[in-house]
């Protein structure tokens, strides 16, 4: 296991995104444990950096579909830095690369205009695309309903990222329908889907919210590098 990780880490370092390694094996396991009783639905591909990471976990579990919905075109925070973006054709030469384009479905279009036909159940989501608060809600809301019970929602760049940010404490502090909260790495929350949560669902939500919050203090501080990592370890440890 340890190997394959590592090849797949070596693969995805030459594609450009922003994804931890922790983050990309998160992926890889939320993927490899899907059952196939619905599909997996990636909302914003870039260049393929997390696809890859997903496609292989469900390559390695039930071949579960990864579809990639991603107009290519760049989010708002994409166009101010690059100008115009247009990414589709790296995407597609480093899925080829990696060997998964028999497994990912691409979708050029926007998150809103891909809900209005997607019409297959959703076992895991990832939501990476713009992150203005109002947008990152918009695709949670629609494609919230499209998630089975039982089904994983998880949200990237939920730190440094007001939007992403906003919207997790919201669903974690409000929403009866998530259980085992947890975060990997930086930035990546995900919950389980249910149809009512307990009481001891929502407390231990707003444990991992409270831990969240400590393991953003090193970074937020400029802490040496030794120390930011002894806390990542204790606190992932908490959870």
């Amino acid at each position: 296991m340890r190997k394959e990780l590592k090849e797949i880490q070596q693969l995805v370092d030459k594609v450009h995104g922003w994804l931890s390694p922790h983050e990309g094996i998160t992926l890889y396991n939320l993927a490899k444990n899907c059952t196939g009783k619905g599909v997996v639905v990636e909302i914003g591909s870039w260049q393929g950096k997390s696809t890859i990471w997903l496609a292989k976990g469900s390559k390695k579990g039930n071949n579960v579909k990864i579809y990639a919905i991603d107009p290519h075109t760049g989010s708002s925070e994409h166009k101010e830095a690059y100008g115009k973006v247009w990414t589709f054709n790296n995407f597609k030469k480093n899925i080829n690369k990696a060997n998964v384009e028999d497994i990912v479905v691409p979708i050029l279009k926007y998150s809103d205009k891909a809900a209005k036909t997607f019409n297959k159940p959703v076992e895991l989501i990832f939501i990476d695309g713009s992150h203005e608060y109002d947008l990152v809600k918009l695709d949670f809301e629609l494609w919230f309903p499209k998630v089975i019970d039982g089904g994983i929602i998880a949200f990237h760049d939920t730190v440094g990222w007001e939007g992403p940010k906003r919207l997790v404490k919201e669903i974690i502090l409000k929403s009866r329908n998530f259980k085992s909260v947890k975060f990997a790495d930086y930035s990546i929350t995900y919950g389980r889907k249910v149809k009512k949560n307990s009481v001891f669902d929502r407390i231990r939500g707003r444990y991992v919210l409270i831990l969240k919050n400590l393991y953003e203090i090193p970074y937020n501080l400029n802490l040496p590098k030794p120390f930011i990592y002894f806390m990542k370890v204790v606190v992932r440890s908490l959870q």
